[in-house]
């Protein structure tokens, strides 16, 4: 019994998948981990933002998702993401899945969109991806202390780097901005000679430290 039959077997709502779905649950899971250690340029990173219905995690419907790529420091438009949650959430997520593949992910407020996200995965997929997360609310203050020396809202970040969307709130356009923080993130990280995104998770991790979080 393969991965995805056991899945089915287990989640009786996935049988009704159609088969470009089935294929590409198995094709993800099949991916390889990323290396870690790899530099930027060479690291194919993907921004993932959500929408929901309230900012508190414990208590929010996730409503859509999005997610957009950065590869060699620059943004991938076209291998972009957007999704209205409903009505089909197996299919929605699936193909976020599609397009995030095995990460590094980028989020801003892991504490909001990761927890919102890995309930989702849960609940429709029964999954936990075993991503990297990188959350930029802990990354932007670290390499930017001159800016704004701590965690904040993402629209100060925007008013700091004069970014701009096509709408705040909306889980594409938000991933957008985030996409344009996170080429500044690396820009900085490589100056300070952080060269990998194994370098950005170290780096978090002292800053969450600090914060005792």
């Amino acid at each position: 019994m393969n991965w995805l039959t056991r899945l089915v077997t287990a989640r009786p709502e996935l049988d009704s998948l159609d088969a470009s779905l089935r294929d590409a649950l198995v094709h993800w899971q099949a991916l390889a981990q990323p290396d870690l250690n790899r530099p930027h340029f060479d690291t194919r990173y993907v921004v993932v933002n959500t929408e929901a219905s309230t900012a508190d995690a414990g208590k929010a419907d996730l409503l859509a998702v999005a997610a957009i790529t950065l590869e060699g420091g620059t943004l991938a438009v076209t291998d972009s993401y957007h999704s209205a949650l409903m009505p089909e959430p197996v299919a929605a997520l699936t193909r976020l899945l599609t397009v995030s593949a095995q990460g590094p992910i980028v989020v801003y407020n892991a504490a909001l969109n990761r927890v919102i996200l890995e309930h989702a995965f849960d609940r429709h997929l029964g999954l936990d991806p075993e991503w990297a997360w990188l959350d930029l609310y802990w990354l932007l203050p670290a390499l930017f202390d001159e800016r704004l020396n701590k965690p904040t809202r993402l629209a100060d970040w925007m008013q700091v780097f004069g970014i701009e969307t096509f709408q705040r709130q909306h889980a594409l356009g938000d991933a957008y901005a985030i996409a344009l923080l996170m080429l500044a993130v690396e820009a900085r990280a490589l100056k300070r000679g952080l060269v990998s995104a194994r370098n950005l998770i170290d780096l978090e991790r002292s800053r969450r430290q600090l914060s005792g979080r």
